[in-house]
């Protein structure tokens, strides 16, 4: 059986570490949707959007470089309706836009920490850490980690204001989308997009990961993970404009932070919803994720593929996984 990776090297989620205070908080985390959140919904502006045309197209992929156990196949027909998409995912200065309107608290915040690549840390930070996935040993728990301190509190995002905001939770961005008139797309939705037009190529721009020796996309050079060589430029998050867009003019689909999508996930393709519109199994405990991150390397997270996929539970955040929005045609 393949090692269940989705947890250990794409993010960690809150379930890889049990903790009584953790447990605690989580009872009683309050649901931020009503209020200011329902006053402040904003109205719906396509005009930064980007037109996806639908139609039908060959989702998943049999390569042999991929992962059969995340369910990646059998490739399928499956068509989606017309619907708009961000070109790019939420960034730092939008998702400030939401909170200070709003009020709203994200999970981490109230959970009191999130998780953080070890690198990241400063000195100060890492000797206050006292927990850590005991399965992937780079991922530490961090008080006071959150979308507004990053790297702990002695971090800040002033300087990152156009980078995709981390460490939100699935229903952190299911409030944001709410607030913002739009909605995450189903996976169905976010694979086509992420094609850009093409058929069944590995990447969104083609077969090749480094066509000419130029890097396509943000995610990780040299040995995973004590050495990254950032030949793309980039040790974490890269702005959100960096690299050239697909063919539909969307930027990192692959690459850079994972995007929530609003599926719940199954690896059986038979309670995915079928081939028209698939919205997903209708209950599970975990939501999908697409497109990879900065960790991501061949050797061990091969899942920047446009057809590779993962999970995490709905509460879960870390500080490589964001999101970007749609909204019906």
């Amino acid at each position: 059986m393949v090692k269940n990776e989705r947890s250990e090297c794409c993010a960690a989620s809150r379930e890889s570490v049990h903790a009584p205070e953790n447990e605690q908080k989580a009872d009683h985390l309050e649901a931020n949707t009503a209020g200011p959140l329902a006053d402040g919904a904003q109205e719906l502006s396509k005009e930064k959007m980007v037109y996806i045309p639908g139609g039908s197209f060959l989702m998943g992929t049999d390569d042999k470089e991929g992962f059969p156990a995340d369910g990646e196949g059998p490739i399928r027909k499956v068509t989606v309706n017309p619907f708009y998409m961000d070109p790019y995912a939420v960034t730092n200065k939008e998702f400030k836009a939401f909170t200070d309107e709003t009020g709203y608290i994200t999970e981490a915040e109230k959970f009191g920490n999130s998780f953080v690549f070890y690198q990241f840390l400063s000195k100060k930070t890492a000797a206050k850490v006292t927990q850590q996935v005991q399965q992937t040993p780079w991922w530490m728990v961090v008080e006071g980690a959150s979308w507004k301190n990053p790297e702990g509190p002695d971090s800040k995002i002033d300087h990152r204001m156009d980078h995709p905001v981390i460490h939100v939770s699935w229903n952190d961005a299911q409030a944001y989308c709410t607030w913002a008139g739009k909605r995450l797309p189903t996976e169905a939705e976010w694979e086509f997009a992420a094609r850009g037009g093409l058929e069944q190529k590995k990447y969104p721009w083609g077969d090749e990961l480094t066509p000419g020796g130029i890097h396509l996309c943000n995610i990780w050079q040299g040995k995973f993970p004590s050495l990254n060589k950032k030949e793309d430029g980039y040790a974490g998050t890269a702005p959100v404009h960096s690299f050239p867009p697909n063919g539909y003019g969307l930027y990192n689909v692959a690459g850079n932070v994972w995007e929530w999508c609003s599926d719940w996930f199954s690896t059986n393709i038979h309670q995915r919803g079928g081939r028209n519109n698939p919205k997903g199994p209708k209950a599970g405990t975990a939501k999908v994720m697409r497109g990879g991150s900065y960790l991501c390397h061949r050797s061990y997270c091969n899942r920047y593929r446009v057809a590779a996929r993962t999970a995490n539970t709905p509460d879960s955040s870390t500080g490589n996984i964001g999101f970007r929005c749609v909204a019906d045609a």
